[in-house]
Parts: structure tokens; C-alpha cells; sequence
């Protein structure tokens, strides 16, 4: 259930995009097996998707007033979603759903189930009905610069968007009654059904409305893809032994253990998404632009962040876990150790590939359209800044994953609420510089909460391995630089001599990554990068 916290926060999923909670315990092997490689492809599936999403989103609606409009209504719900619907319910409901089953205590199971939705319906109902009416006066706290027509388009997104508030509430208690009886392929697939809802919807509706109207027509894709999500793990349940019972029994201990368990997540998860929206409070503060051009900055960002620090910290999770179980604190670290240096190794390279290729990445992917240059331009200078970030939050989601592994989940709580005030100060500090500062403060402020974290955890594990992980980052910086530098020659040579067509953008910023990629894999391998052998053997191991 904790783990989960890191995982999202690397990912930067938008709420239909979530998987739900970690699998139930007692798996048979093969079946793990196959649901982690369908994960795998249905991940892959929604992350195109996703992308595909916001490439038809920019290209109607670019980075204008309308689409920040949306991108601050749109977070606001996301956030009280965050602290009271799937995210936090489903780590804390499966585990007492879970036992109750495995004690054959099946009436009393369905009792707590049952309750829980009628539960979440009604106290989540109660919060969006009380929002939309309130909208009016909470709305404008949340984007200080916005006035006359913006401000008054925000306010009416946001009560457009604000049901998927219960939505999500009654889909994370479905997906998490699926978890417990090891089905796991609906809910696999319904973000890839949410991104191809909301993409027919937008497309089919936004001709339909006019001017600054039109951005109606991806709010209500986003409620329409919503409720599918729901209804597609819901239309599962069928083929589980449970069943719906009109019960109320808010005084069942089942009920009291999975508020209790939900605490320390909803915390955490408040803390990710209000950092969310000091860039979009601050944002408005600089343009109409901003916050929309540092949210399709953050949509790239997310990608290698997501990939890989997820699979390693994924992957090394469980046996940190199993190593702070046995009290074998010299392996912990030094497994932890290794996590970090791999996480450099992967982290370090994709972030030098964005600093020096930002703008041909964004005209790429966004630039068509409603989207023009001057867009491109701002998109580009959020992305750039957000690079700085990549290899430190990468190594913050491995160190709160070993936080976690030690059954201290306050402590990186704690610093998150920390990084959360970091954020808002150096933000303050530096939004008069326009996106850049504004993104630049949350590169400050994870690059602290990292200093935070390896403090404790040096003093609680009694060292980090700090000498091999200073002479491994300066070799990987090394290569890392020889890549920027290679990929940005090959690219600009290849983009004057193929043009800003489709075609030859592709060809240009593919052949300039991959000639850096030789160039830094070649590197890595003169100084003698150890991580690179690592990730060569388990490549090679894999391919068998």
C-alpha cells in the first residue's frame, strides 16, 4: 500500500491512467507472470494513447487561455481525488477486503464492500455538489491571474469536471473488490479505453461548440472517459462471487481499519498534486499561457521518469523489503546503492538528451494546429528546466521506496510536505522569470528533499556507498556530455539538410538520439560504467 505513493508520483498519471492498487498476496507464479506482461503491453498501449491524447488536445487548443483554463480545472478535482478517491482508497481497502476473504468471513466482506460504496457515493456526492455550488469563490484562489472571461471559463470547467469525483471514488473500491479475486485484465485496459474515449469525444464534439467554448468538448471527453473506466472493471465484477447489498454498516471495523490504512497515502498523494498546482497558481501569476505550457512539458517529462525509476524502483522494492525484514542492513544498502548508480546511469543521459534537444522534441510532438512556434518556444523552456529534476526525483522514488522497505513511511511524508513549502517559496521567489523559474523551484526543491532523504537513511543504514555513487555519476556525466553534444550536431545537421516536414523531423531527432547513444554507451564503456555491464547482462538474460 505505501509503495503505491512512489510509483504515482514518478508516473504523473492523470487520473484515468491509474492501474489501482498492488496485486492481493497468495498468486500462483504463472499467473503473475502473465498479468505482469500484460501490464506491461496494456501500460505501453495507454502511455501512446496518452500521448496521442495530448497531441490532438494541442493541436485544437494549443497553450491558449482556454486550455490553462482547463489545466487548473482540471487539477483542482484531481486533487481532492487524490485524497479521497481511487489512489487512496484501493492500497487500503484490499488488504482488509482481502483478509476478510482469506478467513472466509465472505458475508462480512461483502458488508464492508458494500458499504464502502455507499460510503464513498454519498460522502464524495456531498463534496462535488458542494464544490459546484462553491466554485464560484474557491476557484479564483487557485488561479490568482486569471480574471473576466478565463476566470469565469475555470470556474465552469471545474463544475463540469468535478463528478469524475465519484467516478473515481466507486471505481477504486470496484477495481480494488477485482484485485482480491486476481482479475486484473479490466482494469489493465480501461486507461487505454479512457484515452480513446476522450479522444472520439473531443473530436467528435469540439466542432459543435465555438470560440473559447470549444475547450468544453475535452472536459466532457475527460467525464465521458471516466465514467467508461468505471464501467468497464464494474461490468467484471460479474465474474466474481460478490454482489451488491444495500448496507450501511458505517460502524463495521472494516471500515474504521481502511480510513486508518488510507492516511498516510492520502497525505502523500495531496502533497504530489498540490505541487501540481503551485505550478498552475504560479503560472497564472506569468501568463494565460503558463500553466497550460508547464503541463505539456510535464506530459514528456514524465515518460523516461515514469519508465525507468518505476521498473527500477519496482524491481528492487521487494527485496530491499525482504532485507530490512531480516534485519541485512549491509545488503539493503548496498542494494540501494546499486538502485541509485542505475538510476543515474538511465536518468543522467535522458535528461542531457532534453536540454539540448527541448525544442525540436516539442515542435515534434505538439506543433500542428492551434499549436504554433511561439508555443513551442514556452513549452520548450518548461521542458528544459524540468530536465534538472529527472535524475533526482528518479533517485527520490528509490529512496522513499527503501523508506518504505524500513516501515517508516512518515519520514519521506514528512519531507514531502517539505519539498511542498520548498516549491512554494523558491516559486515565489522566482515566477517573475517566467515558466523556467517556476519549474525551476521543483527541481530545488527535489534536489533538497534528496539531500533530506540520504541524511536519515546515511545515518539509519549507516553509510550510502557515497565514493562509488560520486565516481559513478562524474563517469556517467562524462558520457552523458558526450551524448548532448553528438546529438545535437547530428540533429542539426540532419534538420537543415531534411527540412521541418513530418518526415524529416523524424528522421532528424532519431538520428541524432541514436548516434548519442552510441556515443554515450561508448563512453560508458571506456570509463568503465559498472552499471552499463549490469544492464547488459540483464538485457542478454532477458533475450535468452
Amino acid at each position: 500500500m505505501r509503495s503505491d505513493v512512489g510509483v504515482r508520483e514518478a508516473e504523473g498519471f492523470d487520473p484515468g491512467e491509474e492501474f489501482g492498487a498492488e496485486p492481493a498476496p497468495g498468486k500462483q507464479a504463472g499467473r503473475l507472470a502473465r498479468s505482469t506482461a500484460f501490464f506491461s503491453i496494456a501500460t505501453a498501449a495507454s502511455r501512446v494513447a496518452g500521448l496521442a491524447r495530448e497531441v490532438v488536445a494541442a493541436g485544437y487548443y494549443g497553450i491558449s487561455g482556454p486550455m490553462s483554463a482547463f489545466t487548473i480545472a482540471f487539477q483542482v478535482p484531481n486533487l481532492i481525488r487524490a485524497l479521497f478517491a481511487d489512489a487512496a482508497l484501493q492500497p487500503a481497502f484490499v488488504p482488509v477486503f482481502t483478509e476478510l476473504l482469506g478467513k472466509k468471513a465472505y458475508k462480512e466482506a461483502f458488508r464492508l464492500a458494500s458499504t464502502m460504496l455507499l460510503l464513498v457515493t454519498m460522502v464524495l456526492g456531498a463534496i462535488t455538489a458542494l464544490f459546484v455550488l462553491l466554485a464560484p469563490v474557491l476557484m479564483p484562489l487557485f488561479a490568482p491571474g486569471f480574471e473576466g472571461e478565463i476566470l469565469d471559463l475555470t470556474v465552469s470547467l471545474s463544475q463540469v469536471l468535478f463528478p469524475i469525483l465519484v467516478l473515481l471514488g466507486v471505481s477504486g473500491i470496484v477495481v480494488g473488490i477485482l484485485n482480491s479475486y486476481d482479475r486484473f485484465g479490466a482494469f489493465a485496459i480501461s486507461p487505454l479505453f479512457w484515452n480513446l474515449t476522450i479522444i472520439l469525444v473531443l473530436v467528435v464534439l469540439e466542432p459543435m461548440f465555438e470560440g473559447q467554448d470549444r475547450i468544453y468538448a475535452y472536459a466532457i471527453g475527460i467525464l465521458v472517459g471516466t465514467a467508461v473506466q468505471l464501467l468497464i472493471p464494474a461490468w467484471d465484477l460479474r465474474n466474481t462471487p460478490f454482489r451488491f447489498k444495500f448496507s450501511f454498516d458505517w460502524r463495521h471495523p472494516g471500515v474504521r481499519r481502511v480510513l486508518v490504512l488510507m492516511l498516510p497515502v492520502t497525505i502523500s498523494l495531496g502533497l504530489i498534486n498540490f505541487n501540481l498546482l503551485i505550478n498552475s497558481f504560479f503560472g497564472s501569476l506569468v501568463s494565460e499561457e503558463a500553466p497550460a505550457a508547464i503541463d505539456k512539458a510535464f506530459r514528456i517529462y514524465q515518460l523516461p521518469q515514469g519508465i525507468f525509476s518505476v521498473a527500477i524502483a519496482t524491481v528492487l522494492f521487494p527485496t530491499l523489503a525482504r532485507f530490512a525484514s531480516a534485519g541485512a542492513i549491509d545488503d539493503l544498502r548496498a542494494t540501494m546503492a546499486n538502485g541509485m548508480r542505475q538510476i543515474l546511469f538511465v536518468l543522467v543521459p535522458a535528461a542531457a538528451a532534453i536540454l539540448v534537444l527541448a525544442d525540436p522534441m516539442i515542435r515534434l510532438i505538439y506543433q500542428r494546429g492551434a499549436f504554433d512556434s511561439h508555443e513551442t518556444e514556452i513549452v520548450a523552456t518548461a521542458l528544459f528546466w524540468f530536465a534538472f529534476s529527472l535524475p533526482t526525483n528518479g533517485l527520490f522514488l528509490l529512496l522513499t521506496r527503501t523508506f518504505f522497505s524500513l516501515q517508516k513511511p512518515w519520514i519521506p511524508t514528512w519531507i514531502s510536505a517539505a519539498n511542498l513549502a520548498v516549491t512554494a517559496l523558491a516559486a515565489l521567489a522566482l515566477y517573475h522569470l517566467g515558466v523556467g523559474g517556476i519549474v525551476a523551484s521543483t527541481a530545488l526543491a527535489t534536489a533538497a528533499s534528496v539531500v533530506a532523504q540520504g541524511v536519515i537513511l546515511r545515518r539509519i543504514l549507516h553509510g550510502l556507498e557515497l565514493g562509488r555513487l560520486i565516481s559513478a555519476a562524474v563517469r556517467i556525466s562524462i558520457a552523458a556530455a558526450g551524448l548532448a553534444a553528438i546529438s545535437w550536431i547530428v540533429w542539426d545537421v540532419l534538420d537543415e539538410l531534411l527540412g521541418r516536414g513530418l518526415l524529416g523531423q523524424i528522421a532528424s531527432m532519431s538520428g541524432g538520439l541514436a548516434a548519442g547513444l552510441a556515443v554515450y554507451l561508448s563512453v560508458a564503456k571506456l570509463l568503465r560504467v559498472a552499471e552499463l555491464e549490469q544492464m547488459s547482462r540483464l538485457l542478454l538474460r532477458r533475450g535468452r
